[in-house]
């Protein structure tokens, strides 16, 4: 065997061994964790054609009502519709199909390898009686299947159908006469049609999932940032109770090029998953990495003039000469200010304690306008900014609001005599809070994008940060 296929085969088992870890987890990538309830809630909505798949799936279920509907499955030249198999039947016996009934979704995750599914369904069916009338008859069907849980080409997960098998229940004739060796025909007749029916099915239902399961993986833009490219770093984990994927979020600018910034060396600290809900892990390096991209772009500069001040702040030569008298009192009085602020720095994200704290370091320059001419400098500070930010989960992004927290100031250089930095930060915490804190925001409305996981919604999922990450928990 050539050495490739071994090292394929090596890691095939790999895999087939691996289950989730059900103690913390350390991981510095965006973690996902699908509860098997939410596996069988998209498999049930594929079947029913509900239109969170039409938006996703568009051609394969838009036509009419899902795969169960008319141009499905059910439908004209559909498989089980006229022209398909059971029309064949028809033609042979006179026996026409007339309802499938939703199938009643049972699922079990199969660590290591991937799912047993069973589709639970009841068929209905008429024909033309020997005796004459009309004879209305159902049988109740099993299909059980095993499901193996793989990498696609595209390396995104997907669920190949493996073994595929139907157990036929109990036939109920509602109305007619049907003697007794007819009615032997007519279940040896579904005995050997039933496989080749439904089993089908389930591998349509698993294509609709497969593009789920896809979406998970992709490019999602960030505005005028960039984007983000999620892929998987590993092979997925399966568990009793749910499948894991550990996705790389990599970034990229307007033109393509992957921005690598720093990963943070301390791992985040994921608690254990609790049953019927799904997780989607969120690592400090996505929120460095925004304002990374934020502080690169210029985003985070800001010129503070007067006319974007609010009238309750003071933003006047007077101000400050009240502030600092002995090094600014020979300033001329009632001249407006004007305040360069520039982040020179990538910021830095703490998540820590249920706080998520952002540390941005800044250089101030005050200058104080003269009449009919250019502004004059007076002095430079170095400080550093600390602002709260408010986390918030919408349907498919974690949304960020700043306020201030505390400011420190040093003074880097002065145009006037020398004097404690630290005696402006209460001015400065006021003229930051009102003009720069609300820019700030504007800046941060993209969001942090989340990998789609199923389309699971996560705007009212319950929100907890832990150590260098912010989980979110939706029930299933």
């Amino acid at each position: 065997m050539q050495p490739v296929m071994l090292a394929l085969w090596s890691l095939l088992l790999l895999w087939g061994l691996a289950t989730p870890c059900q103690e913390l987890l350390e991981t510095v990538g965006t973690l996902a964790r699908i509860d098997k309830d939410e596996l069988g809630k998209a498999i049930q909505n594929s079947l029913v054609g509900e239109p969170i798949l039409q938006n996703v799936l568009g051609s394969v279920t838009a036509v009419n009502r899902g795969l169960l509907g008319s141009g499905g499955l059910l439908g004209g030249g559909g498989l089980l519709g006229h022209g398909g198999v059971f029309g064949v039947v028809e033609e042979l016996s006179g026996l026409k199909i007339e309802e499938l009934t939703l199938p009643k979704v049972l699922l079990k995750l199969l660590p290591g390898f991937g799912v047993q599914l069973s589709l639970h369904t009841k068929v209905g069916m008429h024909c033309s009686g020997p005796l004459g009338g009309l004879l209305q008859l159902a049988a109740e069907v099993n299909v059980t299947s095993r499901v193996a849980l793989a990498v696609s080409s595209r390396g995104t997960p997907i669920l190949i159908l493996k073994r595929c098998s139907t157990l036929l229940g109990h036939i109920s004739l509602f109305s007619g006469l049907l003697p007794t060796p007819l009615f032997g025909v007519v279940e040896q007749m579904l005995f050997k049609v039933l496989p080749g029916l439904l089993c089908p099915v389930v591998d349509s239902v698993l294509g609709v999932v497969n593009e789920l399961l896809g979406a998970v993986l992709g490019l999602v833009s960030l505005g005028a940032l960039g984007s983000v490219e999620f892929s998987l770093a590993t092979l997925p984990l399966i568990s009793n109770q749910y499948i894991e994927l550990d996705i790389n979020p990599i970034v990229k600018s307007v033109a393509g090029d992957i921005i690598d910034f720093p990963k943070s060396r301390a791992p985040a600290k994921v608690p254990p998953k609790k049953d019927h809900t799904s997780q989607v892990m969120v690592p400090l390096y996505l929120f460095n990495t925004m304002f990374g991209l934020l502080q690169t772009n210029g985003a985070l500069d800001m010129d503070i003039t007067p006319e974007l001040v609010p009238s309750d702040v003071p933003l006047t030569t007077t101000d400050l000469a009240a502030l600092l008298p002995e090094a600014l009192g020979k300033l001329p009085l009632h001249q407006q200010l004007l305040l360069f602020l520039r982040v020179r720095e990538a910021p830095t994200v703490t998540l820590h304690n249920k706080k998520a704290l952002v540390s941005l370091p800044a250089n101030i320059h005050v200058l104080f306008y003269v009449p009919k001419g250019t502004p004059e400098s007076l002095f430079e500070l170095n400080s550093v900014m600390t602002v709260r930010a408010q986390l918030a989960p919408s349907a498919t992004k974690l949304h960020i609001s700043l306020s201030l927290e505390r400011l420190s100031v040093k003074v880097a250089s002065s145009f006037t005599h020398a004097f404690d930095g630290s005696r402006l930060e209460e001015w400065l915490s006021h003229v930051v809070g009102a003009v720069y804190a609300p820019k700030l925001n504007v800046a941060l409305d993209v969001g942090i994008s989340l990998p789609k996981v199923l389309n699971i919604n996560f705007s009212n999922s319950v929100l907890e940060i832990v150590e260098n990450a912010v989980v979110l928990t939706v029930a299933s």
